[in-house]
This record gives C-alpha cells, structure tokens and sequence, in this order.
C-alpha cells in the first residue's frame, strides 16, 4: 500500500486474484495488462499505477530516504567513536552529499589498529550479516537490510579517503584526471609525487594540489562544480544560520497537532524574526481545512499574538487550494488580508500536463498569489509528481513576481535540486520552508537547506534569508 493509489481492498484483491505480494510482482502484473481486468480497476487506473510504481520500485530497489537512515548513521558513528583507538569518525558516501535517497552507508574512521575496529564493529548488536572483513574494510548487513561499508585508514590518509568516499564516480573521475595532467597520483590514501604522498591529511590539501579550492560535499556531483572551481566561481551556499522565518506552519486548526500560539513560539526559540502561519483551505477536506469564517478567527488571533511579541513577527497565511480550473479556494476580499498566500494543488492530480501547467499558471494570475507550494506534488518513494512543464511554470512565476517552494518535508523535498539550480540560473527566488505539523517538525528545515545547497543555492537565491521587511517589500506584486 506504499503504492498511490491502493487501499486496502484493492490490495486484497490483487493478492487473492493475481497472487500479487510485492510491489515488483504488481509492476510485472501491471505492465503486463492483468490489472485492468480486476473488477473495479480498469485501463485508467491500472495506468496510474504504473506511474505510480515508478517513483515506488527505487526505495524498494534499496534505496532508502535519507531522514530514513539518519538515526542508524549516528548511532553507528557514536560506536565507533568510542571504539579504543578510533580518532575520528565520519560518513561518506551520497549520505554527506545529502541525497534525496541513499544506497549503501559509507563511513570512515581513523585508528592505528585496523583489525581490533573491523572485528568490533562486525560483532556490532544490530548485525544480521558480514559479508567482507579485514583490517581496513568491513562490509556488513544490518538486520533492517541497510548495507554499511567501513573504511579504517591511517590519519595521513583520512583526508584523500573522505575526498574519494564522498564524491560521485564522476567527480573522482574527474580529479583524476586532474591529478594526472600534473603529473600527480590521486587515490583513497593520498596525493603522489613519483610516489611520494605530498597530501591527504585534509580534504583542502587534497583539493589544493590539484590547483582547486575546497569544494562543499553536497556539490560533488560533476554538474560543472570543477569547472566552477576552476574559475574561482563556486557559490557561498545557503546555511540553517542565514534563515530568518518559516513561510510553511501548520496548527491543529487544519491538520497540524500543535497550537498555535505554541508553534509560534517554536519558531522564535529557533531565533527566526518572524513565521507564516498557513494553515489549509477549506477544499481540503482531509485535512480539516479552513472556512472563511474559521480563517477570519485565526488572523485574529495571530494579530492578537502579535500585539504581545518583541522582536517577532506571526504572518497571516494560509495554504490555499488551487482549484481544477485554477481558481483559488478562498475568494480575494479574504486573500487581501494575508501577509503570505501560499498556492497548492491537492487535487486532480491527474490532468494532462499542458492542462495542469495551465492551470497553476491562472493561479498566478491573481496578484495576492504569492508562492507555488511542493510544485510537482511527488511523494519521494510514494508517488510520482503530477505532469507540469515546471520550467513554463518557474518562467510564468518569474513574470508575475512569484516564488517557488522548496518543501522540506523528507518525504517531498520538492523542488528537487536540479530545478533548484534552474530558479538560480533565472534569478527566481525560493522559499525554503518546513511545512512543519508540529513543533518539532519545524527542525525539517534542515533537509530543505541540503536540498538547497545541492541545488548551488545560496541566501540571496532563498526568499525567507530576508527580514520582514525586506520579505514584504519583494512579496508586494
């Protein structure tokens, strides 16, 4: 049922009459046109389920979230941290890149004894399997199927290791080369000169050896961040410190579990200068949205919060309900009183995409539409996005003096870093915000800011890095 689309009657009728278990077994079923015959499935669905299995198949390939493996990561690294001889500790891998998903865990760690790390950490409790053991390598499966990779290499060499263990194939190709047209060996243990290591200590010496600045993990994907390097032009990325406000709050008012006045509060303990309150639109059933006149009491409350607080400031929003044919959900008499209108589609997911890029164009229109939310929709591992030509949609919002958002639910982290880099390119501000349902949702916003910095984003590119008055004055279309 991780599959869009299916509940739990139409799963038991594909058990009980396809004999399907798995999410590979529906895709062979599926693709091979058995679904559609199903009482109550048809062309039409089996089709969606197809797409849908599209986004499914990578995390049941291996593929995990990231926020999915975090916990495991550090607890792993705090074993070894506190293994006798263990100097340090790191991850590597697409994991400090800081993926959408990731694979096998890479982790590295310094010590004299290789042997007595490797023995302890494949007798680790949450062990299923050893598959590779040595003295600087050890290979194992975890009883939650994760694969987990250990490097253990000497100091002079934990520099190169975390260069090489970070980077994608690509990019390591690439500094290979480098290496090589200097005359210079670049590998996992160091830098060679005619066989002398002349660096690897640090991951900067690495770098600077092959005449390149340090580059930040995240941008180590041979998308042009050599070249970029090269010219002395990489960006300053985004930090957690440059934001000053979440645009994206939800309260238990619509489907969030925390008050108001206690998510208001959450987000000033994070030293941000000011919060968008935004709760749903009233088509949004499911998730209890908002009437006009329940939304009228909230901005009440929120101006009434506001006469207490120094050195903050509640923004009235709400996430509003982009209508089929691209109305909004609230009328604008209502919009008109909001600091922030935030437009979203949860519906009719799946109209053609000339038609549905059309229609989140028509939203724009409306001068008080101020920031297009989780633009394509997708659900990472879940669902795939709706279609739109999001690049007509970016072009359309740059026009118009709108923005896009970078959700930073782990589940979404839409816009996805490849369109990040284009909003760049446009000069398109965006707005990376929690979506937060609670208080401690709001610490999401660190997965939207690796999201960020993997798409070359840095704070003049992130519409909340601004304070409320700058925000206002390029919110005012």
């Amino acid at each position: 049922m991780t599959v869009h689309g299916l509940g739990p009657r139409r799963a038991k009728v594909l058990h009980d009459r396809l004999g399907v278990e798995t999410v590979e077994d529906l895709a062979r079923a599926a693709a091979a046109g058995n679904v559609r015959s199903l009482p109550r499935f048809g062309e039409a669905l089996e089709k969606r389920l197809l797409d849908s299995l599209q986004a499914t198949l990578p995390a049941g390939q291996g593929r995990r979230r990231l926020d999915s493996v975090e916990e495991t990561v550090d607890e792993l690294l705090v074993f070894l941290s506190r293994l006798p001889g263990v100097t340090r500790a790191e991850a590597a891998g697409s994991y400090r890149r800081r993926c959408e998903t990731v694979g096998d865990i890479d982790l590295l760690a310094v010590a004299p004894n290789g042997q007595a790390v490797a023995d302890a950490f494949a007798a680790h409790e949450d062990t299923a399997r050893v598959l590779e053991k040595g003295s600087t390598r050890v290979t194992i499966i975890l009883r939650s199927g994760l694969q987990v990779d250990l490097r253990i290499v000497p100091e002079e060499s934990y520099g190169a290791a975390l260069v090489y263990f970070t980077g994608s194939k690509e990019h390591n190709i690439t500094l290979r080369k480098l290496g090589q047209a200097k005359g210079l060996k670049v590998n996992e243990y160091g830098v060679y000169n005619e066989g002398r290591r002349i660096a690897g200590r640090t991951e900067a010496e690495v770098y600077a050896s092959v005449d390149l600045p340090f580059i930040p993990p995240e941008l180590r994907e041979a998308r042009g961040e050599i070249e970029a390097a090269k010219a002395n032009a990489l960006p300053q990325l985004v930090t957690l410190s440059d934001l000053k406000g979440d645009l994206h709050l939800h309260t238990r008012a619509s489907d969030g579990r925390s008050r108001l006045e206690d998510m208001v509060e959450a987000a000033r303990a994070r030293g941000y200068a000011h919060a968008a309150v935004s709760d749903h639109s009233r088509h949004a059933t499911a998730a209890h949205g908002l009437t006009p006149e329940r939304l009228s009491a909230q901005l009440e409350a929120i101006d009434r919060l506001n006469d207490d607080l120094k050195d903050f400031r509640a923004l009235k929003a709400a996430e509003v309900d982009i209508l089929a044919d691209g109305s909004l959900d609230f009328p604008d008499d209502l919009l008109a009183r909001l600091d922030v209108v935030i437009g979203a589609i949860h519906s009719d997911f799946d109209l053609p995409a000339t038609v549905q890029t059309q229609r989140v164009l028509r939203a724009m229109d409306d001068p008080l539409f101020h920031i297009f939310a989780h633009p394509t929709g997708r659900l990472i591992g879940e669902r795939p996005g709706y279609q739109i030509d999001l690049d007509k949609v970016m072009k359309g919002a740059l026009d118009r003096g709108c923005f896009l958002e970078l959700n930073a639910l782990p589940s979404r982290l839409d816009l996805d870093d490849v369109h990040c880099r284009t909003a760049k390119a446009m000069g398109l501000k965006v707005a990376i915000s929690s979506d937060a349902h609670s208080t401690l949702g709001l610490a999401n916003i660190r997965y939207g800011v690796d999201q960020a910095r993997r798409g070359w984003l840095g704070s003049e590119d992130v519409l909340n890095s601004r304070s409320w008055s700058e925000l206002k004055a390029l919110l005012a279309r």
